[in-house]
C-alpha cells in the first residue's frame, strides 16, 4: 500500500476539521480542541503534499531527460528529488507512530540521590545542573518546588517544574537510574567510586486528568525545618498531603506560605497519580513491545558518566560519547536525547505493519 493511502484517513480528518471550524457552530472549548488537532494534522498533511509533489516532479522529468537541450538541468533536478523523496518518506513513516498525547506538556522532574551517600547527593546536584542548562538551551523555565540538601551542597532530593514547548516529549527519555564513576571530593586516596541517582520525569497533570475527592485526602501542616527547609520558621507553613486510596504522600516546605506549599503539593500529587495511570498502561503495552526506551521505567539503569575518561554511555541505545563536561553543562545533552528519540522511533517503526 502507498504511504499516502495509509495516511488517507488523516488527510480526510484534516479536511473534515477545516469544514467544521469554518462552520463555526460549536463551543469555544470544542473549537480549541479542534484547532489543536488541526494544527497537529497539518504537519502531517504538509509532508504528504510535499511528498506527492516531489513524486510528480520526478515523473515529469522523464521527458526532459530524453531532451538533449533539457537533459543537464533535468538531471540536476532528478538528483535533488532522489535525495529529497526518501527523507519525506521517512517523515511520513514517523507520522504513523502513535503519538504520546503528553509530549507537549510541561514536566515535573524529580532527582533523588541513590547509592553512594554524600557523593550520590553531589551527583544528584550535577544532574540538576545538567537539566537546568539543557532547559536554558531550549528556552524552558525551571522552578524548584522542593529540595533537600546535604552539608556539602548536594541534593538528597530535588523536585522541579519545567515549563515550555514540548518539554515532556524530550525529557521523558531521562527517567531511570544514572550512575557516576569518579574520585569523590571526600576521597583522600584518589580511588574511583561508583555512585547513583534516580531521575523521574512525569508529564504535568491537568485538572481534567485526575479527579481527587476531598474525602480521599488527609492534609497535615507542620513547621518547616531540618535539612532542605529553606525557610525554617515558627509557623506551620509546611504541608503534607496524603492520598488515602493509594498511600501516596507529598510534603512541601520550600515556601513561607502555607497556601503556596499546599498548591505545590497538590500539583505534584496530581502529577504522580496521573503518572501511575500512564505507567499502568505502559506495562500493559510492554508485552507487544520489546524495548522500553520511551516508557519512563525508573528501575532501569540508563546511563553511566565516567569522569576519568570523560565518557558518557547510554546503555539503552549503545551510545558512547567523550564530551562529558559539555553533556553535564546541559548544552551537549540535545545530541544524546535526539539519538534516543531516533532509536525509539526506529523500534516503533519496526513494529508497525509497513
Amino acid at each position: 500500500m502507498d504511504l499516502r493511502e495509509k495516511l488517507a484517513p488523516k488527510v480526510a480528518r484534516h479536511t473534515e476539521i477545516a469544514n467544521l471550524m469554518a462552520a463555526g457552530d460549536m463551543s469555544g472549548e470544542k473549537f480549541t480542541a479542534l484547532s489543536k488537532e488541526y494544527a497537529e494534522l497539518s504537519r502531517i498533511v504538509d509532508v504528504i503534499n510535499a511528498y506527492g509533489q516531489a513524486l510528480k516532479e520526478r515523473e515529469d522529468l522523464k521527458d526532459m531527460l530524453n531532451d538533449p537541450d533539457m537533459k543537464d538541468m533535468a538531471e540536476e533536478d532528478r538528483v535533488r528529488l532522489d535525495a529529497e523523496i526518501p527523507v519525506l518518506e521517512e517523515k511520513i513513516r514517523i507520522s504513523l507512530i502513535p503519538r504520546d498525547v503528553a509530549d507537549d506538556r510541561n514536566a515535573i522532574l524529580e532527582i533523588r540521590a541513590g547509592t553512594g551517600g554524600d557523593e550520590a547527593a553531589l551527583f544528584a546536584a550535577d544532574l540538576f545542573g545538567m537539566y537546568r542548562g539543557y532547559a536554558q538551551s531550549q528556552g524552558w523555565k525551571v522552578e524548584v518546588m522542593e529540595m533537600s540538601e546535604n552539608d556539602l551542597g548536594g541534593y538528597k532530593e530535588i523536585i522541579v517544574q519545567v515549563t515550555g514547548d514540548g518539554v515532556f516529549g524530550k525529557l521523558k527519555y531521562e527517567s531511570g537510574g544514572h550512575r557516576v564513576q569518579r574520585v569523590p571530593k571526600t576521597e583522600t586516596q584518589g580511588r574511583i567510586h561508583t555512585s547513583a541517582a534516580t531521575v523521574a520525569v512525569m508529564p504535568e497533570a491537568e485538572d481534567v486528568d485526575i479527579k481527587i475527592e476531598d474525602k480521599d485526602l488527609r492534609i497535615d501542616v507542620f513547621r518547616a525545618g531540618g535539612a532542605g527547609g529553606q525557610h525554617v520558621n515558627k509557623t506551620e507553613s509546611a504541608v503534607r498531603i496524603t492520598h488515602l486510596p493509594t498511600g501516596l504522600a507529598v510534603a512541601i516546605q520550600e515556601e513561607k506560605s502555607q497556601h503556596k506549599n499546599k498548591a505545590r503539593a497538590m500539583k505534584i500529587l496530581q502529577t504522580r497519580l496521573y503518572d501511575m495511570q500512564r505507567q499502568k498502561l505502559a506495562a500493559e503495552r510492554a508485552a507487544t513491545r520489546k524495548s522500553q526506551i520511551g516508557s519512563g521505567d525508573r528501575s532501569e539503569r540508563i546511563r553511566t558518566y565516567n569522569f576519568p575518561q570523560s565518557r558518557m554511555t547510554d546503555h539503552r541505545i549503545g551510545l558512547t560519547q567523550h564530551n562529558l563536561e559539555e553533556i553535564l553543562s546541559g548544552f551537549g545533552l540535545e545530541e544524546v536525547i535526539e539519538a534516543t528519540i531516533k532509536a525509539d522511533q526506529a523500534e516503533q517503526l519496526a513494529n508497525l505493519d509497513m
